[in-house]
């Protein structure tokens, strides 16, 4: 019987990765879109009129780069990964909320639609259903409870 040797537990290598697996990979493609036309839009209005609505034009620059986050991490394997994961939607999510509060309490200072204006209405509401989506999805994939004690043991 051969022996294997103990290879310390880091928390991120034996985690396999079951978010961009089945309904994950779909997530992450949205995500990906999002990320792609949110960081194009933002580039665009930064370029051409940033004097209009310089605020709106900054939270879509945000937002891109929200989105890039959250697409990148979905995809990666790991405790780490999946922690900013969590972090990347829950802050999209808030963004959705505050942002679309403001733009309709406050729409002087949104005189053009962002990702998030009026809780992405020009978008069909998907950047309002799509944090939501995500923090299922990350809670039914989170890492077990028996791994995280594991990875504290091995710390």
């Amino acid at each position: 019987m051969k022996h294997k040797q103990a290879q310390p537990d880091t928390g991120e290598t034996s985690v396999r990765n079951t978010r961009n697996t089945g309904p994950g990979r779909l997530l992450i493609a949205v995500y990906g879109v999002f990320a792609i036309s949110a960081t194009a839009r933002a580039g665009y209005q930064i370029l051409t009129k940033f004097s209009e609505a310089p605020l709106a034009y900054l939270l879509s620059a945000f937002a891109a780069l929200v989105y890039v986050v959250a697409t990148v991490s979905l995809a990666k394997a790991g405790t780490t990964w999946f922690k900013v994961s969590v972090a990347a939607v829950l802050v999209e999510l808030a963004g959705v909320l505050v942002v679309g509060t403001l733009s309709i309490l406050d729409s002087v200072q949104f005189p053009h639609e962002t990702v998030w204006s009026l809780f992405g209405r020009g978008y069909g509401f998907i950047p309002l259903l799509l944090p939501i989506l995500g923090l299922v999805w990350l809670y039914r994939r989170r890492p077990s409870a028996a791994h995280a004690t594991r990875a504290k043991a091995a710390q």
